[in-house]
């Protein structure tokens, strides 16, 4: 399946810097070219995520001590526990015994016990004991996959690719988290949509039609973009044009008590697989807030994303401000994902009815966002329910082609619950 995609002559875009003036893009563009080569480009909605980067896959708390948690990346379920010690653990959500979910299990000390059989599993996943097996008796199975896991910033990442990389894979840096003059609110939200939607809906600031009910009416200018092999980065300015504007938006981006209208500066950045804001009052130079966010598939199709966000927010100068602001913020902020969220999920149910990407965009700078994710990520494959592949992800040998042709069915793994919170 193709996109179709206004005709462009060739033009590099690696490292592409691009002007908001409308004669600074190109009349025309193609969607028939990928890194140069001729040819059709593939339907980004049919490109799996990369596994080798850490993600997500709960909140902190989530996890509770002495519990068990069941969530999911594109397919693979996984079971996360936390020990006697603290630790979280992340196995393969499957006794490798009758293939009962480990997180249906009981965590004893350190150890995971299947709820069926008693069999027990160590953090790496080895089994440690079968309770009823003989001595002597022929070694046991090895035990179930276990994933790379780091706890940071109030999130369980896991590693879902190759293990070996997970040591000398980039891992988010958020220093502002830490910091005592910034707090930090945290989301946790599945979207029924592919992944690429959200980087798309967040990257284009020209949908702020749809938030008019809470941002007021906003005239949004490219300042300017540009582009590399893993990265898009945009900047705004977001240019107040009047009507009413929920009070969480104003302090969210420092406006104060008085309520100014002034025109922010708003920079988004896709780094692949994650996405950046930073919002800058004009007139200053630093960010009033920040946001870090990932969208982690939970289906082998990966029509379905757990949506993870950090939003850091710069703490006013008078004492005890924050905590009066913060349910106007957080009312905002949920306004605002919930109008998004609607969205993103009509295209993705406008893809299911048409079974193809039908889209004509017309802004470059989401083209070369689509490129971005194509290059970074890995083809689905069309035998997903064969079960050769976890999570339906291509093998490397299979990277190099995209498949076409219906993706097959396959049970969806379930859901984590929805969560949201402030750290």
């Amino acid at each position: 399946m193709t996109e179709a995609r206004p005709d462009r002559p060739g033009a590099d875009r690696q490292d592409r810097r691009s002007a908001a003036s409308p004669g600074a893009f190109p009349p025309h563009r193609v969607d028939g070219r990928l890194g140069g080569l001729p040819g059709p480009v593939p339907d980004l909605r049919r490109i799996g995520i990369a596994p080798d980067h850490w993600y997500p896959v709960a909140t902190s708390r989530s996890v509770r001590r002495n519990r068990t948690f069941a969530t999911a990346f594109a397919g693979q379920r996984i079971a996360l526990y936390r020990g006697r010690s603290g630790a979280v653990h992340a196995l393969e959500d499957r006794c490798a015994h009758r293939q009962v979910p480990l997180s249906m299990g009981v965590v004893e000390g350190d150890i995971l016990r299947c709820c069926y059989h008693a069999w027990a599993y160590r953090g790496d996943g080895r089994i440690s004991q079968i309770p009823y097996l003989p001595k002597g008796s022929e070694r046991p199975p090895r035990g179930v996959r276990s994933y790379p896991v780091r706890e940071a910033y109030g999130l369980v990442f896991v590693f879902p690719g190759e293990p070996a990389l997970a040591e000398a894979a980039a891992f988010p840096r958020l220093p502002e988290y830490h910091s005592p003059a910034h707090r930090t609110m945290t989301f946790s939200r599945t979207v029924r949509c592919h992944y690429s939607f959200m980087h798309e809906n967040l990257l284009d600031m020209n949908h702020q039609f749809l938030h008019r009910s809470v941002l007021g009416r906003i005239r949004p200018e490219l300042l300017g973009y540009e582009t590399g092999p893993r990265h898009v980065e945009a900047r705004y300015l977001f240019v107040p044009a009047g009507g009413r504007k929920d009070r969480g938006a104003g302090l969210l981006s420092a406006e104060g008590v008085g309520g100014r209208d002034t025109p922010d500066v708003i920079t988004i950045r896709t780094e692949y697989p994650y996405q950046t804001l930073r919002g800058v009052p004009e007139g200053t130079d630093l960010p009033a807030f920040s946001l870090w966010a990932a969208y982690v598939p939970e289906d082998a199709e990966q029509r379905r994303n757990h949506a993870y966000g950090l939003l850091t927010i710069a703490k006013p100068s008078v004492p005890g401000a924050m905590h009066l602001a913060w349910p106007l913020i957080r009312r905002f902020t949920e306004r605002v994902f919930a109008q998004d969220r609607t969205a993103v999920e009509a295209e993705q149910r406008a893809w299911d009815e048409q079974g193809e990407d039908r889209n004509h965009e017309v802004f470059p700078l989401i083209l070369d966002l689509r490129d971005v994710l194509r290059s970074n990520g890995v083809p689905l494959r069309s035998d997903e329910a064969s079960g050769c592949t976890p999570c339906g992800l291509a093998t490397p040998a299979h990277r190099a082609g995209v498949t076409s042709g219906a993706e097959a069915t396959r049970p969806a793994a379930p859901a984590a619950e929805d969560a949201a919170g402030a750290e």
